[in-house]
């Protein structure tokens, strides 16, 4: 039976200058930094608004900067054990919440799962973004199809052969071992495991302890995406391409090829986009090399 490790901490120090604001009955914890045009930040699985802390000052100094923890993430309440977390009702509360706290329209940046849910707010909501900077969402639908389908799988292995190939074998070595570590109840191996799968096993190694403990404090919507077969929504090229606001597709340069190839596609895709490569970083490209990812993104911001 999937459920969370009694031994996962989730009381951990709260940042001083946290804010609470409650959107539909919900707690949400967020901080903020600067005035000005809004730019949110939206964290991707397994993390919580603290995972910006190298970039929201930066970013403060040009615009209002804003970062907060999605639903179910430290330190708002967690899900329910044995609930499945899907991606749509964290772009319902994005887009409740920037009409909330005023910040609508806002630019957008969102990494890895978090980007996913920009980039769906983007194309069902336009009127309430500004601009979106995407770092290596996990575009898993647009080559498997969700839920997966043989016949999606097969006209994306005919179309996008090396991409396709990629996803699967991504799929079989690291999303597959994960969900087995989960149903047998390893919640802490299990993230690890999705860690090196999605960082790089040296990268991984690399930490910081405290961006660990935070990994390990957001076990519950680990837990809860992985019996959701990632909480993935379906998603179309058609639904990509018709995203129409200025984007920077942001990718780690030792990524896991798989996100790399998908965050190119997606540059592909988009009819206003560019696409930029952090040095020396992987899919967590604002921690790993905070200096280079955030010259990007306030380059990009800035008019």
């Amino acid at each position: 039976m999937e459920k969370a490790d009694s031994s996962i901490e989730r009381d951990l120090p709260v940042p001083p200058d946290l804010k609470r604001v409650i959107v539909d009955g919900y707690e949400f914890a967020y901080r903020e930094r600067g005035t000005g045009t809004p730019v949110v930040f939206v964290h991707g699985g397994i993390s919580d608004l603290t995972v910006w802390d190298p970039t929201i000052d930066a970013v403060g100094e040009h615009f209002r900067a804003i970062a907060y923890s999605r639903r179910y993430a430290w330190p708002n309440v967690d899900i329910d054990e044995g609930a499945k977390d899907y991606m749509q009702p964290h772009v319902d509360d994005l887009h409740r919440l920037l009409l909330t706290l005023d910040a609508a329209p806002a630019h957008l940046v969102g990494n890895s799962w978090g980007a996913f849910i920009c980039l769906r707010l983007a194309i069902q909501h336009p009127e309430v973004v500004r601009s979106i900077v995407l770092q290596e969402p996990p575009l898993i639908p647009l080559i498997t199809g969700a839920p997966p389908s043989p016949a999606h799988i097969l006209g994306s292995l005919v179309r996008r052969p090396r991409t396709t190939l990629a996803t699967m074998k991504f799929a079989a070595t690291g999303l597959g071992p994960v969900q087995k570590l989960v149903k047998a109840g390893q919640i802490r191996p299990s993230i690890d495991t999705f860690a090196r799968a999605v960082l790089g096993a040296a990268e991984y190694a690399a930490a910081p302890a405290d961006f660990r403990a935070h990994m390990y404090a957001n076990a519950g919507t680990h837990v809860a995406q992985a019996i959701a077969d990632g909480g993935f929504e379906p998603l179309s090229e058609q639904d990509v391409a018709s995203v129409t606001h200025p984007t920077l597709v942001m990718t780690g340069s030792t990524s896991p090829a798989v996100l790399r190839l998908l965050a190119k596609r997606l540059d592909e895709l988009l009819p206003h986009s560019r696409i930029v490569d952090i040095p020396d970083a992987s899919h967590v490209m604002h921690v790993q090399n905070p200096a280079a990812a955030n010259a990007a993104i306030v380059d990009f911001l800035r008019p």
